[in-house]
């Protein structure tokens, strides 16, 4: 194995064995033990079926195909995908995200094998050339502090990730723009300082393209998904923000103060009682429908 000194260690599942990685670190702004009873709340896999389509576009047949999913989370996206695969590895640095991903993996009956591991992005624990595919959803805003210089924990990740691919592999970010932060979720707007620091924890599209080059992957494509929401449907209610439940499935409210959180609650109070709610969201929704909330961008490792 490559990397750090790995122990097993069981998790909640019976017959499931998690190597550990004693030293990964979870995010610096968001408490993922506590968000993990919260997450599934409101949130849902965006765009599958790009990752799909782009899984099937590569060299080994969907069927055969070995994926690693980066920063699994809950699994919402690996359970989704994991039916279409030959073999899926789960890793995340949050042993409970982790322990969860895990349980609906073992439940579902059109799951491939499964293994699970503690580790991190920047130290994956896994032997070169080892995946025909990667992917992570939404992790890489956790890895630097805001808007860096050099974006160094990014460059140890790409690193990584051209490290374990196969030659042929394929490796799928989903990521966000600057643009869709700032312009891509109503309830932002309410909240400007949490907006503004997740904004600058986003490296841009390009600082990650020129990160997959240095590390001889060759950007495919970018995609975006302008009609879905990381929240699906619950993203529409307009009193979502009012439940601490709600604001937990999103890390950029981890990062609001919470006297502008407080102020967000009062507005919304306010909004509601006047009857004026849904127009405030209709207004500062539209712009979504041209961002998006999402980009994917797609590498092919030569």
């Amino acid at each position: 194995m490559v990397g750090r000194l790995l122990t097993a260690r069981p998790t909640a599942v019976t017959g499931w064995v998690v190597a550990h990685d004693e030293e990964s670190q979870l995010s610096t702004y968001e408490d993922y033990g506590d968000a993990s009873n919260h997450y599934d709340s409101s949130r849902v896999p965006v765009g599958p079926e790009i990752i799909l389509g782009h899984l099937a576009a590569g060299p080994t047949p969907l069927e055969k195909i070995h994926l690693l999913d980066a920063g699994c989370g809950t699994g919402n996206y690996a359970v989704v995908i994991a039916p279409h695969m030959g073999a899926l590895t789960l890793m995340d640095a949050s042993e409970e995200m982790l322990a969860v991903a895990t349980a609906k993996l073992a439940a579902s009956a059109d799951a491939p094998p499964v293994d699970a591991h503690h580790g991190q992005l920047q130290a994956l624990p896994f032997d070169d050339e080892s995946f025909d595919a990667v992917m992570t959803n939404q992790v890489l805003h956790h890895l630097d502090g805001p808007a860096p210089e050099a974006w160094p924990e990014h460059a140890k990740a790409f690193a990584e990730y051209g490290r374990v691919l196969k030659p042929g592999g394929v490796l799928v970010i989903n990521t966000c723009s600057d643009e869709q932060i700032r312009h891509g979720w109503w309830a932002f707007a309410l909240i400007p300082t949490g907006r503004d620091e997740m904004a600058r924890r986003y490296a841009p599209i390009e600082v990650l393209e020129d990160l997959a080059r240095a590390n001889g992957l060759v950007g495919v494509g970018r995609y975006v998904p302008t009609d879905a929401t990381i929240q699906g449907a619950s993203y529409f209610d307009p009193e979502g923000p009012l439940s601490a439940s709600w604001r937990r499935s999103d890390s950029t409210w981890s990062l609001a103060p919470d006297a502008e959180v407080d102020a967000m609650i009062e507005t919304l109070e306010g909004l509601r009682d006047r009857g004026e709610l849904e127009d405030y969201v209709a207004e500062h929704d539209a712009r979504r429908l041209h961002v998006g909330q999402t980009t994917f961008v797609v590498f092919r490792k030569p």
